[in-house]
């Protein structure tokens, strides 16, 4: 049952802090002239929705490992739900299409395009558009100077001025967010199995900027940005979904079609250890800034927290309502991790207290990435759904409130 359905009347305006303080919905769905209240409604999504799983009964096999948690967490306030910009998806297993670069600056993706939303002067800037010709503005060896046509974007990355799309055939669009045009095109492979799943951006020990590109074809390329160069390509068992870095540099957390996750040298591509518990295919991995615990996000509706001093078993196991984990964030400062789901909830963790008390963020429509600002200040969702689609922004609580009124 779709809400869409459920409501006559189109127009859904914006919601800030001070109309949800008052009692107006976040998302400005009319729940008073519908016919089923919110709680039947969520009643019926935790019944009905269909966590995809391509390993049968992950999701209920998983549970008995699950760590009870406090649900009565508040670190990140209402702050505005924007209908102005609508996120979308294009792979229903790839949710990682919403960036922030600052508390008030976040990019999306929103059909075939990639879109600035300023939360200080609520406008929307479109920024690449890709559903006719992108070719380079910019001459470096191994670019595609002749570009690509009609790019589905299934992936996207952007951190400082730097902004990286990958696409469904294997394309990696590179653009200066301060600079005119495209700066670089490469195509990862020209394998059919070719969707570019993941994108790292980060900085290299040299203090040169690279990416790290995780694809379809069972490989991981890292590219030097300063000269559009691959300098390493890793080929691995399986399709890889997503690599995260270590904050040092040295270890990369690797996981993809396999329940087994792998703990790698990032110089050498050699396996340190394999990461066993998880019972499905998993599609989310993050670092804590500390470099000592990381996370995974898996189809078996878990989220598994990892110490690297001892990998025999993970620390903790984490789980969603709905379904798969599909994105995990940690905040700059290693106060907060959130793990996001296929749909509807967004769990944020202190991570400091070991995991236990987490603050669930409860929505309806598919989610298509979170992103904490950099300052760790906002908390930015994207929604998909055909008729509340839009960003929700949540912004960390303090012990002093901002005036909310101006």
């Amino acid at each position: 049952m779709a809400l869409g359905s459920l409501l006559q009347e189109n127009r859904i305006s914006d919601t800030t802090a001070a109309e949800a303080r008052r009692g107006k919905d976040i998302q400005g769905i009319p729940w008073d002239r519908l016919s089923i209240s919110r709680e039947k409604y969520r009643q019926t999504r935790l019944e009905q929705y269909k966590n995809y799983e391509n390993i049968p009964q992950s999701g209920e096999m998983s549970e008995k490992e699950c760590k009870a948690t406090d649900k009565g967490g508040k670190y990140y306030d209402f702050w505005q739900n924007t209908r102005s910009v609508k996120s979308t998806i294009l792979h229903f297993q790839l949710r990682n299409l919403v960036w922030s670069t600052s508390k008030h600056d976040v990019y999306l993706v929103s059909n075939y395009s990639i879109v600035h939303w300023s939360s200080l002067t609520s406008k929307r800037s479109e920024i690449l558009n890709v559903s006719g010709h992108v070719a380079p503005c910019e001459k470096h060896p191994g670019s595609l100077l002749e570009g690509f046509t009609q790019t589905q974007i299934s992936t996207l990355a952007v951190r400082d001025n730097l902004l990286i799309a990958g696409g469904f055939q294997g394309e990696l669009i590179c653009k200066y967010l301060d600079r005119p045009g495209v700066s670089f095109c490469t195509r990862t492979t020209y394998e059919d199995n070719a969707i570019t799943n993941a994108v790292e951006i980060y900085e290299h020990p040299s203090g040169a900027v690279h990416f790290m590109a995780s694809n379809n074809d069972s490989g991981v390329r890292d590219f030097d940005i300063e000269r559009f160069q691959l300098s390493k390509h890793f080929c691995f068992p399986w399709p890889v979904n997503h690599t995260s870095l270590s904050p040092d540099g040295k270890l990369l957390a690797v996981v993809g079609d396999n329940p087994k996750g792998l703990l790698v040298d990032s110089q050498t591509g050699k396996t340190i250890t394999p990461l066993r518990g998880h019972l499905d295919f998993s599609f989310a991995s993050a670092w804590h800034p500390d470099g000592r615990i990381f996370a995974t996000g898996n189809q078996d509706k878990t989220c598994r927290v990892w110490d690297v001093r001892n990998l025999s078993k993970s620390v903790a196991v984490l789980k969603g309502n709905l379904g798969a984990i599909r994105s995990i964030r940690f905040t700059s400062d290693g106060q907060f991790m959130a793990m996001a789901e296929p749909a509807d909830f967004v769990h944020v963790y202190d991570t400091k207290h070991g995991f236990e008390k987490e603050q669930e963020i409860d929505f309806f429509g598919e989610i298509s990435g979170v992103s904490f600002s950099p300052d760790t200040e906002s908390l930015f969702i994207g929604v998909w759904d055909r008729t509340y689609g839009s960003l929700l922004q949540f912004n960390r609580r303090r012990n002093y409130m901002y005036l909310d009124c101006l």
